[in-house]
């Protein structure tokens, strides 16, 4: 075990942290109007009282932002993880499927599934992670019977005061860092070169996100708006869920 310097990580955070940026961005310009509705429920918006288009679109694209921003910057936060781990016990990425990262420590190889929060699954997404730990003890042991393998799932944030999951253990938050750097202080230490040129980089999504804004609610007024600027929900609700006939490839009429 090495300990961890700390400029090593402001280093990696300021080299890298661009890409998150960069593709918050480009998951706002790969957003198709057309594609977005058919996967919202026009009578919620309806029943909110949602009166203009804008409205509309700010709670589409929000949805999608919010969404897709938590996926984008977890992947990051895991790629950040294997750097500090590699840091300090010269663990790596895994090439076994279902697992991120791999080191060993006091006797144990460790088996990390890195997750940006603590709730982020299912009963039926967990128990395919479980599956897949057996599936690399099973792997990591066949050359090694006497292999110990530890399990373990790690959250980049939030808490869980009940480790121990008997398949594998769950480390969140302060927890979760401290096992992959040997550091108690790093989920604090690690906030502020995340910041690095933030306001700029939030900037350039601010201006893209404004495009969007703009070009979205014109084509939506255009296609899905009253000639007196009304919304017609008719149209919208028949655009969302009329039945397709697969032979025509076009709406068929109820």
């Amino acid at each position: 075990m090495k300990k961890l310097n700390l400029k090593d990580v402001s280093q990696y955070v300021e080299q890298n942290i661009g890409t998150f940026h960069q593709k918050r961005i480009q998951s706002l310009d790969g957003l198709k109007l057309t594609q977005v509705l058919k996967r919202k429920n026009p009578y919620l918006f309806k029943a909110k009282y949602v009166l203009t288009a804008e409205q509309i679109i700010r709670g589409i694209v929000d949805a999608h932002i919010s969404s897709n921003e938590e996926t984008i910057f977890g992947d990051w936060l895991e790629g950040l993880a294997i750097f500090i781990n590699g840091k300090v016990y010269g663990g790596y990425k895994s090439g076994i499927t279902g697992i991120d990262l791999e080191f060993d420590n006091n006797g144990a190889r460790n088996i990390v599934t890195i997750k940006s929060g603590p709730n982020w699954g299912n009963s039926s997404q967990i128990a395919k992670m479980v599956a897949d730990f057996k599936t690399a003890k099973k792997t990591l042991r066949t050359s090694n019977s006497q292999l110990n393998v530890v399990a373990v799932n790690g959250c980049c944030y939030g808490r869980d005061n009940n480790p121990d999951k008997g398949d594998y253990f769950k480390y969140c938050g302060q927890s979760f860092w401290a096992f992959i750097s040997g550091d108690t202080e790093l989920y604090t230490e690690i906030i502020e070169p995340l910041g690095h040129k933030a306001k700029e980089k939030n900037d350039e999504f601010v201006k893209s996100y404004s495009q969007m804004i703009n070009k979205f609610t014109r084509e939506f007024s255009n296609d899905f708006c009253k000639d007196n600027g009304e919304i017609d929900w008719e149209k919208l609700v028949r655009y969302n869920s009329a039945t397709i006939d697969p032979k025509m490839k076009r709406y068929k009429p109820r």
